[in-house]
């Protein structure tokens, strides 16, 4: 026996096929929607923990930063201490040069000469003064060059030959010589010049 079926089936199965593509169009569409939702939150996750470090980050730099600064004024500080100790240890030494000075040109000073001024201009010095003999000049340079650690480079500037007013009762005029020196001032134990041999006393005038 023979079935016909007289049912429009062509278009029935037109429409199973539609229905079946709109189910797999919307599968794959909440397919991707759930994997885009998972790689979202994959990337949001991985983008705050990236923040949190960022700041954690920025957090120790400024502590760093805080402590570079610190010791920075530290060390300006200790350079601005270490100054004013110098100042005041030059101040100091600088306070007794005077007095060092004058006590080594009396220690160096001969017999038969008289000094008449002494005049400090910062390290140069200029001394002047009254001899009985050129060789007491002399001798005043060589003490100067071998035995002084306050005194270094005294040179001759001057030596004339001058009358002294006779004594009460003489008769005869003493004849003297004006001279004068010039040196620096050293301190103990600083590094000295290049020594020199001291100027001869020019002939007298």
């Amino acid at each position: 026996m023979i079935l016909i079926n007289l049912l429009p089936h062509r278009e029935e199965r037109r429409r199973q096929r539609k229905r079946a593509f709109f189910v797999a169009l919307g599968a794959s569409a909440a397919g991707g929607a759930l994997l885009a939702g998972v790689w979202y939150t994959v990337v949001q996750q991985l983008t705050e923990a990236q923040q949190g470090r960022n700041g954690f980050l920025r957090s120790e730099i400024t502590k760093l930063e805080g402590q570079i600064k610190d010791i920075a004024t530290l060390r300006a500080e200790i350079e601005s201490l270490k100054a004013r100790q110098a100042a005041v240890e030059d101040l100091q030494l600088n306070r007794n040069v005077p007095v060092h000075l004058l006590d080594e040109l009396v220690r160096l000073t001969p017999e038969g000469i008289y000094l008449t001024s002494v005049k400090q201009t910062d390290n140069n010095v200029s001394v002047t003064g009254v001899a009985q003999t050129n060789e007491r000049v002399s001798e005043f340079l060589r003490n100067a060059a071998t035995n002084s650690p306050w005194i270094d480079r005294m040179e001759l500037v001057e030596i004339k030959a001058v009358a002294a007013a006779a004594a009460q009762g003489g008769r005869e005029q003493r004849r003297l010589f004006d001279f004068s020196v010039r040196f620096t001032n050293k301190l103990p134990g600083a590094p000295a010049s290049a020594p020199g041999r001291p100027a001869a006393p020019r002939k007298a005038t």
